[in-house]
Order: C-alpha cells, then structure tokens, then sequence
C-alpha cells in the first residue's frame, strides 16, 4: 500500500512539472509580444446573439496567416434547418483582409452552438483542431445518443489534437495550448501572442465563470484551472467565447485581460479559496437548465462539425434521447 501512494504521488509530482513547462511556455509567449520581441496578433471578433457566442478571427499583420476560434452554425431547431450566414460574414472578412487560413480552433466540443468549422474549411482551408481530451467527450456523448459503430470515439474525425504544452504558429507568432478542464474534460485555453483564447472556462468579470455540471465537468478542476489561466500575465488580452451582458450592463462585451479578471471577476477574483468556489458554482448550476441547443449541438460537434451520416433514406437525423439528460 505505501509502494502504491509513492508511486501516485511521484506520477502527481510529473504531471505538475509537466503543466508548469506548458504555463511557462504559454507565459513566454505572452511576455514577448508584450515586450516587442514578437509581434502582436489582430483580432476580429463576430459575436452571434442567438447563441451569444464570440467567434475570433486572429492573424499574423505582416504575412495575414490566420486563424479562427470558435465558428458558429446557423441552426433553428424548430424546423431542424441550417444556415450559414454567421460563417458567411466570416468568410468575407476574410477575404477582404486577404487573409490565409491555418486553422480553425475549438476550444471544447460546445453545448450551445453548433460549429461551422467543415464550412469553413471547405470554403477557405485550414485544419480543424481540439483537446485530444474530446475522446473522452465521444465516449460520453457516444454511449448517451447510442451512435452506431460509424461514430469513431478516437477524435480522427479532427484534422488535429492538442495536448497540452503544445505549441504551433500562425504565419510568425507562436502559439500554445493549455488544457484548462472543469467545464469539460476537453477545454483547451489557445494562447497566441499577447492573446488567450480561454473558451467558456472564464467569462467577463461582472458576470463570473462557466457551469460545470455537464457530463465529465467538475467545479473543483474548473477552479484550478481558472487559477492556472490566472497566473499568465496581467497585460495580456482575453477574448471569451460568449457574454450575457451581466445585470446592470447593457451592451454584449468579450474582451478583458488577465489582470482585470484577477481583481474583479465576481466568482473567482484573487482571495477568493477553492472551497467557496466550489459550493457556489454547484449551487449555482443547479438552479441553471439547459441550453437550447445543447442536444443538437453535442451530437454535432462530437463530429468535429459534421452531421450525422444519412439514413437508408437520404435523410440525416439528430436524436432526443427521452429522460436520458
């Protein structure tokens, strides 16, 4: 039995130095855009209020390489009809700017909007990437919607999968992951430059933090991994995935920074332990339901965007498992 925690312990200790190296990886890349060593990413962000979610557009000035975060798919679930004039919108940006897509970014399979990134890639390239933790996400999701044997739970229907640490570029300016789970066990935060993309790990600091009551989430882990995001540095700039103007604000908003969420988010500033965070959160969630779009969206995005394949019919079909969530 002693022979057994040592070795727990020792496996606890390598996976804490493992994400220290990540964080200071993603903090070096912070501090030299910051400093001027590197450059800068441009932002473009298109904010969908139907789902209320961000997508970013970030590129590289000199040689327009980019990327975008968190695509959405027009969907109305009363007829079951899809339609593409968020990612439309994208895609003339695009364009416009002249700019060279490298990848499109999903932070974690979302519960709320389905994602356009097969659209996009279609019409403008690049490579659609997530946590490689998303396996986890299918297995659940997988067994909850009975896929058939078709739906591979080994995230290949992705062109990539981040662990964390991981880093890549866009045109000239590095990047890094960070595997920041809670909300679910495959959020990723990307960090390129001086700007981190936290996914719904954190939201503005008047209106707090992510549930963490879906399948696979939890309130602890969500708390350490907020305090991980935290430790970046203060200056630099954070682009949330949603905004649900807070009470008393009447504007969408989906940029802060670092420090600013230290000192003022309502759940989780600085000085506030992990304790009370927990008993908050899971108080709070279950007085939350469920998002509108959270069935069709899953069974979607499971897929890295794809629908499910056609029936003997021709026809797709999404399902709604009766009293099964």
């Amino acid at each position: 039995m002693i022979t057994y925690y040592l070795k727990m312990n020792m496996e606890l200790s390598m996976v804490d130095r493992e994400q220290d190296r990540a964080l200071a990886k993603a903090t070096g890349i912070v501090e030299n855009a910051l400093l001027g060593k590197t450059r800068a990413p441009v932002v473009h962000t298109f904010f969908d209020e139907a789902t209320f979610t961000a997508t970013h557009v970030v590129h590289d000035p000199e040689n327009r390489a980019a990327a975008i975060i968190d695509p959405v798919l027009d969907y109305d679930p009363a007829s079951g009809r899809i339609s593409h004039e968020s990612a439309d919108k994208v895609i003339a940006y695009v364009k416009e700017q002249g700019l060279q897509i490298a990848w499109l970014l999903e932070t974690h399979a979302h519960a709320d909007h389905l994602s356009a990134a097969p659209y996009l890639k279609g019409a403008l390239g690049g490579r659609i990437a997530i946590g490689a933790h998303i396996v986890e996400v299918q297995d659940t999701f997988g067994a909850m919607f009975n896929a058939g044997d078709e739906f591979q739970r080994d995230g290949t229907q992705f062109d990539h999968l981040f662990a964390d640490g991981d880093t890549f570029t866009i045109g000239e300016i590095d990047a890094a992951v960070l595997h920041v789970p809670g909300h679910t066990p495959a959020d990723l935060a990307y960090v390129v430059g001086d700007a981190v993309f936290p996914g719904d790990t954190i939201f503005m600091p008047d209106f707090g933090t992510a549930r963490a009551d879906f399948p696979g989430g939890d309130a602890r882990t969500l708390y350490r991994s907020i305090r991980r995001l935290l430790e970046l540095p203060g200056k630099a700039r954070l682009f949330l995935c949603h905004d649900y103007k807070a009470p008393g604000r009447d504007e969408f908003v989906w940029e802060t920074t670092i420090a600013e969420e230290r000192d003022g988010n309502i759940h989780a500033a600085s000085g506030v332990n992990e304790d009370d965070f927990v008993t908050m959160r899971e108080a709070r969630d279950a007085t939350l339901g469920m998002p509108r779009l959270i069935l069709p969206s899953i069974q979607v995005n499971m897929r890295a965007g794809h629908f499910p394949p056609p029936e003997d019919n021709g026809t797709r079909y999404l399902k709604i498992p009766v009293q099964g969530v």
